[in-house]
C-alpha cells in the first residue's frame, strides 16, 4: 500500500523518541510536513536524527509543555494549520493509588487527556470546513486491561477512547476521522532503559530480555513478545491515510493480542 500525504500538514505530540518518534518518520516518508513536539533539547536531538536519516523530510519542532492552556495556545499559534493531529503526548510509570493526591492526578489529567482535547478542539474545526482531516489518540491496552501499579495510566487511556469516539461522532459526514490507536508492550526507548541492566547482567540481547518481561507482566500476549515502536507507528500512519477514509470513531488495537476479548 503506497500512502502519499503529500501537502498535508501533520502535528505529532510527545514524539521526540519511542513511537511518537517511529510515527514521525514513518509520515514523513509518506511526503507530509511533520511537526513534532516536546522539550527543546529533546526537539533538537530528534530533528537532528530525522533529518540525518530522511534527509528530504519536511520537519520542523515545536518547544513546549502541552500539559499547560498556554503551551497548547502556543502550538496553534505558531503553527495554525494542521490537517492531520496525532495525540500522542503522555506520562507513564508505576504509581500507588493510595499514595497519589489530587493534584498528581490533575497533572495526569492535564497531559494525558486535556492536551488532546485542547489541540482537538482548536484544529477539527478547519479539517471539518475542509472536508478533510484526521485526529488519531493514541491509547493504550490499558484502557481495556487497567494495569493495578498504574491505575491513573489506565483512567486516562480509557478516556482517550471515549474522547476518540464522541469526536468522530461529533463530526459525522464531515470527511474527517477520528480514532484511538492502543498499542501493547512495546519496545520503547522507557522499556529499553528499564530492560538494559537485566539485559547486561544475564548477557541475553535486549529483544529476548524483553519477551520474557511481556510474558511474565503480560502472559496473555499471543505475539509473545514485546512489540517494536515501527509496528506501532505502522498503524498510526494507516490511520492519518485517504485509505483509512472508512476507518473512524474505532479502537485500533495493536497489542500483540495482550487483551482477552473478541
Amino acid at each position: 500500500m503506497q500512502i502519499d500525504l503529500t501537502g498535508k500538514t501533520v502535528i505529532v505530540t510527545g514524539s521526540t523518541a519511542g513511537i511518537g518518534l517511529a510515527a514521525v518518520k514513518g509520515l514523513a516518508t509518506s511526503d507530509s510536513a511533520v511537526v513534532l513536539t516536546r522539550s527543546q533539547t529533546s526537539v533538537d536531538r530528534a530533528l537532528a536524527a530525522v533529518r540525518a536519516e530522511l534527509p528530504d523530510a519536511t520537519v520542523t519542532g515545536f518547544a513546549g509543555d502541552l500539559g499547560t492552556t498556554r503551551d497548547c495556545a502556543a502550538l496553534v499559534a505558531t503553527h495554525p494549520d494542521c490537517d492531520i493531529l496525532v495525540n500522542n503526548r503522555d506520562i507513564y510509570g508505576p504509581q500507588d493509588f493510595f499514595k497519589t493526591p489530587d493534584d498528581t492526578w490533575l497533572h495526569f489529567l492535564q497531559v494525558n487527556v486535556l492536551s488532546g482535547v485542547r489541540l482537538a478542539r482548536a484544529y477539527l474545526p478547519d479539517m471539518t470546513a475542509k472536508g478533510w482531516g484526521r485526529v488519531v489518540f493514541v491509547s493504550s491496552e490499558s484502557a481495556l486491561n487497567i494495569p493495578a501499579d498504574m491505575i491513573y495510566y489506565g483512567v486516562t487511556k480509557t478516556t482517550q477512547l471515549s474522547l476518540a469516539r464522541g469526536l468522530a461522532k461529533r463530526v459525522a459526514g464531515s470527511g474527517v476521522t477520528v480514532n484511538a490507536v492502543l498499542p501493547g508492550p512495546t519496545l520503547s526507548d522507557g522499556l529499553a532503559s528499564m530492560l538494559r541492566d537485566e539485559a547486561d547482567r544475564s548477557g541475553k540481547p535486549l529483544k529476548q530480555v524483553a519477551a520474557e518481561f511481556v510474558m511474565a507482566n503480560r502472559p496473555s500476549s499471543i505475539i509473545q513478545r514485546a512489540a517494536s515502536v515501527e509496528e506501532i507507528a505502522n498503524i498510526i500512519v494507516y490511520a492519518c491515510s485517504p485509505q483509512a477514509s472508512a476507518t473512524t470513531g474505532a479502537a485500533l488495537r495493536v497489542d500483540g493480542g495482550v487483551v482477552d476479548s473478541l
